[in-house]
C-alpha cells in the first residue's frame, strides 16, 4: 500500500503531511511496527518530544508525528515521510486496522453445538464446535460464537457481539450489540451472597440481573456478578482487562477503563470514565465520582470526589502520596537524626 493510500483512509485526521513537500516521495508500506522494531517499509508514530530521539534511530520509512515542527524537521531530514495529527497514537492504531483484521469465521453452525428449541439464533451467526445454548437464549444477528462457549437459560446476546472460546454466560445476562467477551470470562455467575447464621452461612439467591450496555469488552478470565436482587451493570464502552473481579449489584459508568487484577466489592459504583490502575482494590458499597482515577495497588475505602486522583492503601490524593513517599524513603536517616538527638538530650 502506497503511503499516499495510507493517508486517504485517515481523511481530516491528518493535517500536514510530506507530500505535500515532496509528492515524488511515496513510499511502498507494508506494515506497522514499533519504533525500535521498524524496518524498511514500516510505518510507526512518536507520541511526542520526550521520545525525539528515536527520529534518528529508527529504520521506518514513515512516522505518525505530533504537531510538533522539531519532530516533522527531523524526519524530513533523513528522508522519512510523516504525517502530523493532534494524536499520533489513535491515528497508528487505525493505521494497523489497515494492515491486520482479527478471524472472523463465516457464519454457520457446527454440528456438534448443542441448541436448545427455544433458543432464537439471528441471521448471518457463528456457532462454533461444542457450544451449549440452552433454553429461552436469543441470540442477535451477526454474533460470533466461538467453540465450548456455555450459554444459560433466558440470556441475550446483542448483534454483531463475539463470545470467544470457553467463556461462559450466566442466566439473567443481557450482552449488548459490538460486545467482546474474551476466553475464560464468566458473565452472571452468583454473587458472593451469604447471610451469617449461628450455624454457619445462609446462602442468599442471587436473582439479579448483569447488564453489558453496547461496545463493552472483558477481558480474559474476568468475572462479573450477578446480584441478589437489582442489577450489576456495565456501562457503554467500557473495557475491563484481564483477570478483573467485578462484585454483585456493582454500577460501572459510561467509557471506563479497569486494568489487570482489579477488583470491585458489592454495590460498589463507578462514574463514567473513570480509570482503576493493575491491582486496585475498591470495597464494597464505595463511589468513585466521574473522571477519578486510582493509581495501581490503590485500596479504596472511601468515597473519591470527581476528576479525583488517589494512590497508596489506604487511597489519599496522588500528590500527598508521593510526599508521603518522599517521607518514607528517609526514614533511615530521620531515625538516626532522633537517636542522636536522644542522646544529646541524654535521653535513652
Amino acid at each position: 500500500m502506497k503511503f499516499s493510500e495510507i493517508l486517504s483512509q485517515f481523511g481530516n485526521a491528518v493535517t500536514v503531511h510530506s507530500l505535500s513537500v515532496n509528492p515524488d516521495h511515496n513510499p511502498e508500506i507494508t506494515g506497522v511496527a514499533a519504533l525500535d522494531e521498524a524496518t524498511s517499509g514500516t510505518l510507526s508514530y512518536i507520541e511526542g518530544s520526550k521520545f525525539a530521539s528515536f527520529v534518528g534511530k529508527t529504520n521506518a520509512s514513515a512516522l505518525i508525528l505530533p504537531q510538533d515542527e522539531k519532530l516533522q524537521m527531523q524526519a524530513q531530514e533523513r528522508g522519512i515521510v510523516w504525517i502530523a495529527t493532534p494524536d499520533p497514537r489513535l491515528l497508528f492504531a487505525k493505521a494497523i486496522a489497515l494492515f491486520y483484521q482479527p478471524y472472523r469465521p463465516k457464519p454457520e453452525i457446527h454440528p456438534t453445538a448443542v441448541i436448545d428449541s427455544t433458543a432464537k439464533i439471528g441471521s448471518n451467526v457463528y456457532i462454533g464446535p461444542h457450544v451449549v445454548i440452552q433454553p429461552g437464549v436469543e441470540i442477535g444477528d451477526g454474533v460470533i460464537i466461538h467453540p465450548n462457549v456455555v450459554i444459560y437459560p433466558d440470556a441475550k446476546i446483542g448483534d454483531r457481539t463475539t463470545l470467544h472460546a470457553n467463556c461462559t454466560i450466566h442466566e439473567r445476562t443481557r450482552i449488548g450489540v459490538d460486545c467482546v467477551i474474551h476466553s475464560g470470562a464468566v458473565i452472571g455467575a452468583e454473587g458472593f451472597g451469604f447471610v451469617p447464621t449461628r450455624t454457619g452461612w445462609f446462602k442468599m439467591e442471587q436473582s439479579g440481573f448483569t447488564i453489558l450496555e453496547d461496545n463493552v469488552e472483558v477481558g480474559s478470565n474476568s468475572a462479573i456478578d450477578r446480584p441478589s436482587v437489582g442489577e450489576t451493570r456495565i456501562g457503554r464502552s467500557t473495557v475491563i482487562d484481564n483477570l478483573v473481579q467485578i462484585g454483585h449489584g456493582c454500577q460501572i459508568g459510561f467509557g471506563c477503563a479497569i486494568a489487570g487484577q482489579a477488583a470491585m466489592a458489592g454495590g460498589a459504583k463507578l462514574g463514567n470514565r473513570v480509570i482503576l490502575a493493575g491491582q486496585v482494590g475498591i470495597s464494597n458499597q464505595v463511589k468513585m465520582g466521574d473522571g477519578a482515577i486510582a493509581s495501581a495497588k490503590a485500596g479504596i475505602h472511601s468515597d473519591v470526589a470527581p476528576g479525583e486522583v488517589v494512590s497508596g492503601m489506604p487511597a489519599i490524593p496522588h500528590k500527598l502520596y508521593l510526599k508521603v513517599c518522599a517521607i518514607s524513603n528517609r526514614l533511615p536517616e530521620m531515625y538516626e537524626s532522633l537517636k542522636q538527638l536522644q542522646r544529646q538530650l541524654g535521653q535513652k
